[in-house]
């Protein structure tokens, strides 16, 4: 098998849709002998922050010199940047090896039944399968969606060592519920069993959820306090805080909610210290300063200034939004939006208006994208300055040939037009 046919024969499993649960994640991984039970892993579940967090563990783990697997989702701009060690990411010739194994498990399980597993069940057993061949000390692994019957969830309860659980937010309801308690419920579900979890300040009904599964579990938590948080400088270049006894932490993430997620990652990392990991204060201070995170609320250009960030609920809009007015207070700007055809454009777009120059909508590259003229009619209701384009090149294009030196750019709505973003400004 090619690279190329590896790639068809994922991208062919699209439709057979998101089917939660963890019976084919489990069947698939013990036809590949259990690569997961050989691992170590922190565990990362949430609305909004996952990515954030996972990256500064990942940067952190691996300047304490630990050889550290980190597993994403969604891809931004390459199918490899999801499956990644040690800042190497999953190679074409590794993807295809892996596709030949399992395409052929994938076989014995359609002899056994017609439940074929989905894209992420085939791409989190590669992980699996990646990490156990390169040997790692210990996986960052991020949830697809949800918790509890989310194919990531198929690790066991001696091999999770931290659960990590970011802000709770209203995104994927068909799947997750209609209130945060349900989707919180579902969250929980990555709470181990005797093991540790480490919670984003909450809501009281939100936590008290945490709370309950922890005791039913005889897990420890661990609630972070906003108050614990003290915030020193806050500005475009980045953001310097004090937490606990580290004084003037630094990170270049943008945005106040990434300092609670950089807080969350020390936490973390201060528990992992209690199971012998060897993480230095020093580790912990520079690996914050180094973590980097793709498409959130990430500067691609200074002239004219451009943003991109992958906000595509009402909460990430809402802590974008929050940003924008503290960088950029008084100022109007030029919005490129597109999302997905089952989100919330009022409550994702609207509050906007207010500080928006203008909206420029786009079709992202997705069957599930909502038609950038749609989304346009729609957006019309609250702006009167709104133009829709094709695709992320003719928006930019369009957006930079209209704008002068002065002019803040902000593209935002879905992660599944950012990439094209980035790859327009020429960033890898």
């Amino acid at each position: 098998m090619t690279y190329k046919e590896a790639i068809e024969y994922i991208s062919g499993t699209r439709k057979f849709g998101s089917k939660p649960g963890l019976e084919r994640i489990k069947r698939l991984l013990e036809l590949l002998g259990d690569p997961q039970k050989e691992l170590k892993f922190v565990h990362v579940a949430g609305t909004n922050g996952k990515g954030s967090v996972c990256a500064c563990l990942y940067s952190i783990l691996m300047k304490a010199g630990y050889k550290t697997g980190f597993f994403i989702s969604p891809a931004i701009q390459r199918f490899s940047e999801r499956i990644r060690v040690s800042g190497a990411e999953i190679t074409e010739e590794e993807i295809a090896g892996f596709m030949v194994l399992i395409s052929q498990k994938i076989d014995i399980m359609k002899a056994e039944s017609d439940d074929h597993p989905t894209e992420f069940e085939i791409l989190t057993a590669m992980a699996m399968l990646h990490y156990k061949k390169h040997e790692c000390d210990i996986v960052v692994l991020e949830v697809g969606m949800g918790g509890i019957i989310d194919s990531t969830n198929i690790i066991d309860d001696n091999t999770s060592l931290v659960s990590v659980i970011t802000s709770i937010g209203f995104d994927h309801m068909e799947y997750l519920g209609e209130t945060l308690p349900e989707i919180a419920g579902k969250k929980a579900g990555i709470i181990k069993q005797n093991g540790t979890t480490i919670a984003y300040p909450a809501a009281p009904e939100v936590m008290a959820v945490f709370e309950t599964t922890c005791r039913e579990k005889n897990a420890k938590l661990i609630k972070l306090s906003e108050n614990a948080v003290d915030i020193k400088a806050w500005n475009i270049d980045g953001t310097s805080f004090d937490f606990g006894n580290f004084k003037d932490l630094e990170i270049k993430l943008l945005g106040k909610y990434q300092v609670y997620n950089a807080a969350l990652s020390v936490l973390a990392c201060e528990e992992l210290r209690t199971k012998g990991f060897e993480i230095s204060d020093e580790d912990i201070r520079e690996g914050l300063t180094r973590a980097r995170w793709a498409g959130r609320f990430e500067i691609v250009s200074r002239n004219p200034l451009t943003i991109i960030d992958g906000a595509h609920n009402a909460e990430g809009a809402q802590s974008l939004l929050d940003g924008l007015g503290h960088y950029f207070a008084g100022k109007k700007l030029t919005f490129v939006c597109g999302c997905m055809a089952d989100k919330d454009v009022g409550a994702i777009f609207a509050p906007f208006a207010g500080i928006a120059k203008r909206f420029i909508t786009l079709t992202p590259d997705n069957v599930r994208a909502l038609p950038g003229d749609e989304l346009m009619t729609q957006l019309k209701n609250f702006h009167d300055d709104v133009v829709f384009k094709h695709n992320v090149g003719e928006a930019l294009d369009y957006v930079l040939s209209s704008s002068d030196s002065e002019e803040i750019i902000c593209a935002f709505g879905s992660l599944y037009f950012i990439g094209g973003v980035r790859d327009y400004f020429g960033l890898i």
